[in-house]
């Protein structure tokens, strides 16, 4: 899984068939101090993020169509989660500052 914020949104007035009702975001990874890095990526929307909001990115083709019930889905990137907060414990189960 990939933690990333939703930076922009993909307008297409062609698509996939199978794309239809989903909408493509543009989503940048982030670490868990939620700072920017890595390259962007685009990704299927299953949980109606918008901009700025900080989300859950699965990379993984079955995964993806396993969500969409389809089995010949191209589809590889999708967003399966909106994250509220990120809490990073140490390795006696205690939050960091």
């Amino acid at each position: 899984m990939i933690l990333g914020k939703v930076i922009g949104n993909v307008v297409s007035t062609i698509k996939h068939p199978v794309y239809q009702g989903y909408k493509i975001l543009i989503v940048q990874p982030v670490n868990d101090k939620e700072e920017l890095q890595g390259k962007t990526i685009l990704a299927l929307d299953t949980v109606q993020a918008g901009i700025g909001d900080t989300v859950l990115v699965i990379d993984e083709g079955n995964s993806s169509r396993l969500i969409m019930n389809n089995s010949t889905a191209p589809v590889r990137t999708m967003i399966v989660g909106i994250v509220d907060s990120v809490n990073k414990t140490n390795n006696k189960g205690k939050e960091n500052d």
